[in-house]
């Protein structure tokens, strides 16, 4: 069962929301996730437990949506490239209605559009597929130039990896948005320093991040990714638009973020799956911090 309000019908940018139900949503998710992974024997733990405050920060203030009509052309946008945590995302639009709560039972299984990654054909509130890494930045940049010439006010927002910005394609895409000065592009680096091979500067290095899209004409903002203050501060100072430089938010977070054994052991729960008891205790660890909290 989900835990939104009853539904608005447009869902506007900087809605009213504080920090401490923004965290209650963070555990919530984060139960769900380990509930929807049990039940599918499929998904990527450790991989959406980092980026688990930036979607919540989304999609419950900063992301213009109408759920009731998905496609609805002034919605801002949200890519997902990094795929592979779509168990992440699902939680969160049954919670806004986007699909009905049947859907999530059924997660993984023959036939039900909810799988481990989203496909834009099947899923309402998915704005495109993803799986294989590095290509969603640069549908982002097509999309921002659509805006453009239309003369819409949306943003489109992007979630990346860290091991994914090792794409060249990732970088093509900052250069061609730095060049046609799209302000109503957002890049979210989810910066956890793993990738499903292991640690990311031991394959390829990639910091400093965010003087890297400075160079190619972006603003950088980096931010403590599991801090929901420190995100929310940067996601309502973000300039309009209509601005004429794009934005990357450098968010520093942990692989397994919230589960003391992922976090210990990151790569060893990039996948796998949980025992009936594991399962149990990390529930409880849980819900032990949200007493707590």
């Amino acid at each position: 069962m989900g835990i939104a309000e009853p539904k608005a019908e447009v869902l506007e940018r900087g809605r009213q929301v504080s920090p401490e139900e923004l965290e209650r949503r963070a555990r919530w998710l984060r139960a769900r996730v380990v509930e929807l992974i049990h039940q599918a024997g499929l998904g990527h733990y450790s991989s959406s437990f980092s980026c688990i405050e930036v979607l919540c920060v989304l999609y419950y203030r900063t992301l213009r949506l109408k759920p009731s009509e998905p496609a609805w052309p002034e919605r801002d946008r949200f890519l997902l490239g990094k795929g592979h945590v779509a168990v992440a995302l699902w939680p969160i639009l049954q919670d806004l209605g986007y699909f009905p709560p049947e859907w999530l039972e059924r997660y993984g299984s023959p036939g039900c559009p909810l799988t481990d990654h989203p496909d834009m054909k099947v899923v309402p509130g998915v704005d495109f597929s993803s799986g294989s890494l590095g290509h969603n930045l640069s549908v982002a940049v097509g999309m921002c130039l659509a805006g453009r010439l239309q003369g819409a006010n949306y943003r489109t927002f992007v979630l990346l990896g860290d091991g994914e910005i090792q794409e060249g394609q990732v970088w093509e895409a900052a250069m061609a948005a730095g060049h046609y000065r799209l302000g109503n592009l957002v890049a979210i680096v989810d910066a956890n320093q793993f990738s499903g091979g292991g640690p990311t500067n031991a394959a390829m290095t990639i910091e400093p991040i965010g003087a890297r899209f400075e160079s190619f004409g972006w603003i950088s903002r980096e931010v403590d990714g599991h801090d929901i203050p420190a995100l929310l501060k940067a996601m309502d100072e973000l300039p309009g638009p209509d601005s004429d430089r794009p934005v990357c938010i450098v968010a520093r977070t942990r692989k397994g973020k919230g589960v003391a054994a992922m976090e210990a052991a990151p790569q060893q729960w990039h996948l796998g799956i949980l025992s009936d008891e594991d399962k149990r205790r990390i529930l409880a660890e849980l819900n032990a911090g949200s007493r707590e909290g």
